[in-house]
């Protein structure tokens, strides 16, 4: 009987192995098939990606060429400003001048002055630089810097009131902010004396 059953056995062991190499086959066929349509899918998502993140690029890159050619003097238009402000300032100190007060020469220098200081607002115009129209408007923090507060019974609070130094815009972005001083709400002498007797 262990002659039978030895045989039996060898028989087992002979189809097992044939079994399991047709199933091991199958699985590796099963795991090629997915893993190609996986590496496909993959591949696929990589191109979509590089593709939108060339296009992302190209907008960018088209964005920054238009904000080159459109505010590539920005820096410089805000230090020509200094050229404005310091043409008030001699004006104002040759006008202030006692030894040449009502002279031919004064009013002279003067116009010439005037004639430069249009000539160089005329150029900041066609280059889109505007200045902010700021007096008897309301402050705006985007535009405007308050500097001080100014008590006016005839003006609503917050009103601009006086202009320190011009600001000015390049189309639509600020060059330099206008300082101004605002109004405020005058404190009735009441308050005041009842203020001082307290301290």
């Amino acid at each position: 009987m262990e002659k039978e059953q030895n045989p039996k056995s060898d028989k087992k062991t002979d189809i097992n192995p044939d079994a399991s190499e047709s199933t091991e086959n199958n699985v590796k066929e099963n795991k090629n098939e997915t893993s190609t349509e996986d590496k496909i899918l993959d591949l696929e998502d990589k191109i979509a990606r590089t593709l939108a993140e060339m296009e992302n690029q190209r907008r960018r890159f088209e964005k920054e060429k238009e904000d080159a050619f459109e505010y590539g003097g920005f820096s410089f238009a805000r230090e020509c400003l200094n050229l404005i402000d310091n043409f008030d300032r001699a004006k104002q100190s040759l006008e202030n001048d006692e030894k040449i007060k009502d002279t031919d020469s004064l009013k002279k220098t003067l116009e010439h002055l005037d004639i430069v200081k249009k000539d160089l607002i005329s150029i900041f115009k066609k280059n889109n630089i505007d200045e902010i129209v700021s007096i008897n408007k309301k402050l705006d923090p985007n535009l405007h810097q308050a500097m001080m507060e100014i008590e006016d019974p005839n003006k609503e609070p917050g009103t601009i009131v006086q202009e320190i130094q011009k600001g000015y815009m390049m189309k639509d972005r600020l060059l330099r902010p206008s300082l101004v001083a605002v109004s405020k709400k005058p404190e009735k002498n009441e308050e005041k004396s009842e203020e001082k007797a307290k301290k």
